[in-house]
Order: structure tokens, then sequence, then C-alpha cells
């Protein structure tokens, strides 16, 4: 079927979408967002068509879309944490947008964006590491001409700080675990499904064989039933015939008495 001319336009607004997501997005930002939600209403308007695509196409572009937006809402996010985070769950397309492509370009933006957001925790860190450790010096060094119950006051302080650095960190641990749960959990519910796919398929399979060995003995049946409608028709035809040669003879043999 001829590709329309909805579809070619949602195509092209497609790549220029995903070029978009691959560049540095401050400028950019804005007019990417706009072209998402066109995107969106061009898919409505393309599943209502009457000269729409194959349903796995469809479906493929769905995913894109949804990658492009949840790519978007992870960009919005405040930590690097977090977005790193969001970008695990994103789901890139699977075939190429257009024809020039070896790769799709929504898995190239996919690695891009998880290596941005690697960037921005490494620098994160860092810099956290070095403001940490010139506080420190500087600590040390005032904590020299500062009273007793001020060096209390601060090491409590310390100990406060350092105790909720201990729940952000088990914080951070317990969201890391229960992403890898929940990352278990559906692989393991793929795999089901794909069991039950695949027990469903050869239950199918069976079915269309038991229903063709039925068809082949239902037809010798009936081939059957009528060579034994034909026997028996044969011999009704013998046994009239024997009986009306019969009579012919019994009259010739034995005439009528006058």
């Amino acid at each position: 079927m001829a590709t329309s001319r909805l579809e070619i336009n949602f195509i092209r607004l497609l790549s220029r979408c995903e070029s978009l997501a691959s560049e540095k997005r401050n400028e950019t930002e804005w007019r990417l967002e706009k072209y998402v939600g066109a995107l969106e209403e061009m898919l409505v308007a393309l599943k209502k068509s009457p000269s729409k695509p194959t349903p796995e196409i469809l479906t493929d572009y769905n995913r894109k879309v949804d990658f492009l937006k949840g790519l978007l809402e992870a960009d919005k996010l405040p930590s690097p944490a977090e977005k790193s985070l969001a970008n695990q769950f994103l789901a890139p397309g699977r075939t190429p947008t257009i024809s020039s492509e070896r790769t799709p370009a929504s898995k190239t933006v996919h690695i891009q964006s998880k290596a941005r957001c690697a960037g921005e925790m490494r620098k994160e860190l860092m810099s956290t590491g070095v403001s940490n450790s010139g506080s420190l010096e500087t600590d040390l060094r005032h904590r020299k001409s500062i009273p007793v119950d001020e060096r209390q006051s601060a090491a409590e302080l310390d100990a406060i700080l350092q105790h909720h650095h201990n729940l952000q960190e088990k914080l951070a641990d317990d969201m890391l675990n229960l992403a890898r749960n929940l990352k278990n959990n559906t692989l393991a519910a793929q795999n089901i499904i794909k069991q039950d796919n695949q027990t469903l398929t050869q239950s199918m399979r069976q079915a269309d064989m038991n229903f063709e060995k039925l068809k082949t003995e239902s037809e010798r049946l009936e081939q059957h039933a009528k060579k034994s409608v034909n026997w028996f028709l044969w011999l009704m035809l013998i046994v009239v015939s024997f009986t009306f040669i019969s009579m012919i003879l019994f009259i010739r043999l034995f005439p009528r008495l006058r």
C-alpha cells in the first residue's frame, strides 16, 4: 500500500525531532516540545486515517513518540541521578525512521542521553568532593581557634549532617534496589508471557492438525458410506432382476389352465 501524505509528513517531523533530541537542548528545547506535541496530534490523525499503515508500524511510531515525550520529561528532573534513573526506563524505537539510517536514531539518542546524564553525575560528584575537601580544611583551621562549646556544637552539627547524608545514601540505595527489582519483575513477566504465547501457538498448531485429521477421516467415512449404499443398491437390483426372471420362467413353464 502506498504511503499517504500524512504519514510522509509524520515521518519527516519525527526525523527532525530525533535530530533535535540528539543535540544539546538549551535553545531548541521549546521547539522540540512543540514538535512532539504536533507529532502526537498527527499520530492520532494517522490512526484514524483510512489509509493508515500496518499495526506493527503504528506500534513503532507510538513507541518513538512516547520515547521523545519521556526524554523531555526526564530532562526536566532536578538532579542528574533522577535523570539517569528515568533514562533507564525509556524504550527507544526498534526500526530506522528513514531509509538512510543504519541504526534507529532513537537508540542513538538514548545512548547519548544516558552518557550525558552519567557525565553530569560525574561532574556533580567531583564538585561535591572538592567542596567537601575544601570545607573540611577550613573547618580544621577554624576549630583550633574556637571555644570548646562551639566545638561541641559544631561536632553535633557534623553528626547531624552525617546522619542526613547516610539517610540520603540509604534512600538512593533503596531506589536502585527498587528499580532493579522492577526490572527483574518486568523481565520475568516478559518470559512468562513469551512462554504462554509459545504454549498457545503450539496448542493452536495441534488444534489445526487435529482438525485436518478429522476432516480426512470424515471424507473417508463419507466415501465408505457411499460405497456401502452402492453395494446395497446393486444387491437390490440383483434381487429384483432374479425375481422378475423367475416369474417369467414360472409363467412359461406352467401356463394358465383353461
